[in-house]
């Protein structure tokens, strides 16, 4: 019947974690430089992902918020709204149709912890790629050069990490990255990252954990 079908649209609430881009820098060039340099390093963290642009490092009335979004399109980014801006700029974002997101219960909520454990028994060669959705990640082997490993909880890596690590993909802070020979070309943790040269000035050992202290990375030895 007419009156039982159901309506053509809903208004339901949600939560979906969003990643946040800073922009800490005014000069179109230079942020264009340093996120084709993210980009290039680890792609997966920001193509296809909704992204909210914080702007509280801008304070010029006059901020090309055009601009900025042409560039972040360009490079086949999301941009879903913009916090943290003065009001000028926050006028624009209206006739830009962005999105002005508060920061609020919504920001704090933290992530659910990982489900399973998604354990692989072999080593991951270069060019492979692994993905432990909603998981803690465990590799019984090495993890060769060009490489990658993803969870969106823990990697414990019972070899040699040489390849890239990145765990808490989907914003978990809590999570670590363990490894028995850490030799990564990369490493992030909730979109945290070092590379090789990070790696080694951080690290006189070559079993660790690496986790997140605040909104730095650190890492401490193990007796693996």
């Amino acid at each position: 019947h007419i009156g039982m079908q159901k309506p053509s649209l809903e208004l339901k609430g949600s939560s979906f974690t969003l990643s946040v881009l800073h922009i800490n820098h005014f000069d179109l060039e230079k942020v264009a430089a340093e996120l084709d340099s993210k980009l290039a390093i680890a792609p997966q963290f920001f193509i296809g992902a909704p992204l909210v642009v914080n702007l509280s490092s801008i304070t010029d009335p006059d901020y090309n918020l055009a601009a900025l979004k042409d560039l972040l399109i360009s490079r086949q980014l999301v941009i879903v709204g913009i916090t943290g801006a003065v009001i000028e700029v926050a006028a624009q974002a209206k006739d830009l149709g962005l999105a002005l997101i508060k920061s609020g219960k919504q920001a704090k909520a933290q992530p659910q912890m990982p489900k399973t454990t998604k354990i692989v028994k072999q080593n991951v060669r270069s060019g492979q790629q692994i993905y432990a959705k909603n998981s803690d990640l465990i590799v019984v082997g090495t993890v060769g050069n060009g490489a990658e490993v993803i969870a969106d909880g823990s990697i414990h890596v019972y070899g040699s990490l040489r390849g890239k690590a990145m765990a808490g993909a989907a914003g978990d802070k809590h999570a670590v990255i363990i490894a028995k020979n850490i030799d990564a070309e990369l490493v992030s943790i909730a979109g945290q990252y070092w590379l090789t040269e990070n790696i080694q000035a951080h690290s006189t050992t070559k079993s660790g954990c690496i986790r997140l202290d605040g909104e730095s990375l650190t890492i401490e030895a193990l007796p693996l």
